[in-house]
């Protein structure tokens, strides 16, 4: 069952604003303005980068079909007795909202999952991976906090990984509003997501902050150098679900080139000595297996022994995303990550 959503100004919720660093303006006193103001009558937007991120956002998860219900319909139906509110975390740059998932109404204080959307740094938002966090709550009994998170281009690196972080520092100390347990929180995430997730232990351990006490992600962005990759250079140039052509606007929307190579960029050039214990779901059909083997590898070459890498024959990214689409490939994954949640954020062996 629902809880009622909790009315607020959503000007104010930082994943509306429009006001980042990544807007493009024209400066009056710019030498070239009167050829910015020329282009501005030509085209709309003025900004090639706003033209070709609107196709992506009226597109994306079937957001511009005229029957999006039958599309994506709600999930709430399909795991009974969950209780789903929505929470705002302070910020200094305003309030996070969050959509939060209890998997019952007990009063026993559960381990905390941080959860990251997908949707290539530019898109998403806690209802697009509304079937995931409803999942993960329903198979492993912890509550998941799905964070709404600002969006490139408007927000580059780092901001939608910092409100990320910023919730997380909240859980660790006030998850107990929520039913959790502060002692017993983790963090996960899908795609871009997924980066989010694998970069935010880096980032916290930089600010002396405690890290999760576990990772799990799902077909992560792991490596801003796509093209190194075998598998990239083999199934992107081409791919259905993502293609390189759209990974190097989205990683062009995210970050300059000078930051590709940043561990909170690109998770897998930092140094993971400290990492927690992590899980990995990819299929061998994403571009992105061969970047996923080489974290997973890099991890165990640390000499971290809690390594998972689940490799799913067949499968392409975001399989575990819809539902009954591939029924049994999507139990064992979530099984999987039950188990993994289990051992090292229940503590059960």
């Amino acid at each position: 069952m629902s809880q009622a959503l909790q009315p607020e100004d959503p000007l104010l919720d930082v994943d509306r604003r429009t006001d980042g660093p990544g807007v493009t303006r024209i400066d009056a006193a710019d030498p070239a303005a009167p050829m910015y103001e020329l282009l501005a009558k030509l085209r709309k937007p003025v900004a090639l980068r706003d033209i070709m991120i609107r196709p992506v956002r009226e597109g994306y998860a079937g957001q511009d079909l005229p029957d999006v219900a039958a599309v994506l319909p709600s999930w709430e139906h399909l795991f009974p007795g969950q209780i789903v509110s929505e929470k705002r975390i302070q910020s200094p740059p305003g309030p996070i909202r969050c959509r939060v998932y209890h998997p019952d109404a007990g009063s026993v204080p559960r381990p905390v999952v941080i959860y990251c959307h997908g949707g290539g740094f530019m898109v998403g938002s806690s209802e697009d991976t509304d079937y995931m966090t409803r999942r993960i709550c329903s198979v492993a009994k912890v509550i998941v906090v799905s964070v709404n998170y600002r969006l490139a281009p408007e927000w580059p690196f780092p901001t939608g990984l910092d409100d990320c972080l910023e919730v997380y520092q909240w859980a660790r100390s006030h998850a107990g509003e929520i039913g959790g347990d502060p002692g017993r929180v983790g963090v996960a995430g899908d795609s871009s997501g997924g980066n989010f997730a694998a970069a935010l232990p880096l980032r916290a351990c930089d600010r002396d902050l405690p890290v999760p006490d576990a990772v799990a992600m799902f077909g992560p962005v792991l490596d801003f150098c796509f093209e190194e990759y075998e598998s990239f250079e083999r199934l992107a140039a081409i791919g259905v679900v993502f293609d390189a052509a759209f990974l190097g606007f989205a990683r062009g929307a995210y970050c300059r080139y000078a930051q590709w190579r940043h561990p909170h960029a690109s998770p897998i050039r930092g140094g993971l000595s400290g990492y927690p214990p992590s899980f990995l779901a990819v299929g061998t059909h994403d571009p992105l297996i061969d970047s996923c083997r080489a974290f997973a590898a890099k991890l165990e070459a640390s000499g971290k022994q809690n390594v998972q890498l689940a490799v799913v024959e067949g499968m392409p990214h975001g399989f575990y995303f819809w539902p009954g689409i591939f029924p049994k490939q999507e139990a064992d994954i979530y099984s999987a990550v039950a188990s993994f949640l289990d051992r090292h954020l229940t503590g059960n062996s």
